[in-house]
This record gives structure tokens, sequence and C-alpha cells, in this order.
């Protein structure tokens, strides 16, 4: 999660997933903070997360975290509005 608006965060975390063959979602919360949640193979998915960390290029991602779970998607990576 970090605070991200305006700056094509979710579109890039969106094609970056789908290039990296993962499935999920992504979406901004009202706090201004965005939400991930990926499956996929455990490398891609570290891949992403390093992504993440520094965003599109007018993206300042102050921090983020993280949580490992079982959950899985399907076949798709979405953003959620």
């Amino acid at each position: 999660m970090g605070k991200v608006q305006g700056v094509w965060f979710r579109k890039g975390t969106q094609n970056t997933a789908i290039d990296l063959g993962l499935f999920g979602d992504v979406q901004n919360l009202k706090d201004g903070s965005v939400l991930v949640r990926v499956s996929g193979k455990r490398e891609e998915v570290l891949k992403l997360l390093e992504w993440c960390k520094k965003g599109t290029p007018h993206s300042v991602v102050e921090s983020i975290s993280f949580e490992e779970t079982d959950s899985e998607f399907h076949k798709t990576f979405d953003i959620i509005r």
C-alpha cells in the first residue's frame, strides 16, 4: 500500500502484473492509499513488489507493506474503481 493519486499507479501496476503473468486487482482506498492483491509465481510476485516500490515515473511511493495469504485470483488482473 502507498499513497498515490493521479500518477497512473493503478494502470502501471496492472500493466506490470499482466506482463509478469500475474492475477489479482489494484484499487485506491478511501484513505488515499492503494491496495494491490496478487497471485501467481512467487518470483514474479516479488518482481511486482519491487516495481511497486518505485511505481510510475510520476509516483512518489512513501512506503509499502505486504502480507502473504493463501488467496488466489482467477484469470485477470483488474483495476477496481
